[in-house]
């Protein structure tokens, strides 16, 4: 039931920087032999702007998770959008 923040980032010294900040809430997984396991589900929803993303630099398991994330944002928020903000969400969160 703990609210963490998960702050991957990068800062190039006298240039630039940037940070992706999330709420994920950790909450029980399996349970296996060596005791209990715990999960993080998102709680922030907003997409990750694809325009920074150089998709030839990611594995295919880090186009998956992003992928995964983006259809649990469009499927949450969508329903209580109109149809321009649907549209603009639909696209900031396409499948790389």
């Amino acid at each position: 039931g703990m609210i963490v923040t998960i702050e991957p980032g990068i800062y190039r010294e006298g240039k630039h920087g940037v940070r992706i900040e999330n709420m994920v809430l950790v909450v029980e997984d399996e349970k296996t032999e060596f005791g209990q396991y715990m999960r993080f589900e998102p709680i922030t929803l907003c997409p990750v702007s694809l325009k920074g993303i150089n998709p030839d630099m990611l594995t295919e398991q880090e186009k998956k998770w992003l992928n995964t994330y983006h259809k649990n944002v469009f499927d949450t928020l969508s329903p209580y959008l109109d149809d321009e903000e649907r549209a603009w969400l639909k696209e900031n969160t396409r499948s790389i």
